[in-house]
């Protein structure tokens, strides 16, 4: 049976606003992004030849334009450098934990306005929290939304895993802080571990399922910063 593996990449450096959880901003990438995502694609590419595996033609990305932008730029240098065509797919399932009706908003100011309710309290460190979901309608903790990118990965896989004849990578670009707590539900990262892990922009870490069961073959996470971004 040929190999099916999940490249899950973390979108490229966006223009994100000081102090505001990532969450859902619809803010493009920079010229240091558009960059790493043109040295991503290099990278990928050249993992995928070195061990024999096909690249899929399809990228998916979540919705928000940072990780669509970065599929975009790498689908265009991949049906360029192997002239056959590479599309993107935008999904839902790999966006970045929402924050309901506080998106945008600086998390000092979500702080204020939770406290102003006082059916709610919130930990200091709440950002970081990968429990918390905000009191607001559509909001989801970091579990929330690893869970969700796990079950999107688990369709995608149990899908494509049926149409494969050869080994094949499938690259899916979305947001460090869901990606690893889709680690934590996957078995491949404890609870424990979030507080001194995050991901490069760019940064690529490649599972396998294999008997129902996944596995980390390859791709490092990033050592943690004192006060890293959650996305």
């Amino acid at each position: 049976m040929p190999r099916l593996v999940a490249a899950l990449m973390r979108h490229g450096h966006y223009e994100q606003p000081e102090k505001t959880p990532s969450a859902h901003l619809p803010y493009p990438l920079t010229e240091k992004g558009r960059s790493q995502a043109e040295a991503a694609a290099e990278e990928v590419a050249a993992f995928a030849a070195s061990k024999g595996w096909v690249l899929d033609g399809v990228i998916e990305t979540s919705q928000l334009l940072r990780a669509w932008e970065t599929g975009t730029i790498i689908s265009g240098i991949w049906s360029r450098r192997f002239e056959r065509p590479f599309r993107v797919v935008e999904s839902d399932g790999l966006a970045e934990r929402g924050v309901g009706a506080a998106a945008n908003l600086t998390e000092s100011e979500i702080t204020v306005i939770v406290e102003r309710d006082p059916r709610h309290h919130l930990p200091p460190n709440w950002r970081l929290d990968s429990q918390i979901r905000l009191p607001f309608p559509g909001a989801e903790s970091l579990m929330d939304a690893g869970a969700r990118v796990l079950q999107h990965l688990d369709r995608r896989t149990a899908t494509l895993s049926r149409e494969i004849e050869t080994d094949t990578v499938r690259l899916y670009i979305g947001h460090g802080g869901s990606i690893r707590h889709a680690a934590i539900h996957a078995g491949i990262l404890r609870l424990e571990d979030m507080p001194r892990l995050s991901m490069e922009n760019c940064g690529t870490v490649y599972f396998e399922k294999a008997d129902g069961v996944w596995a980390h073959i390859d791709g490092a996470w990033k050592p943690r910063n004192k006060r890293p971004a959650t996305d």
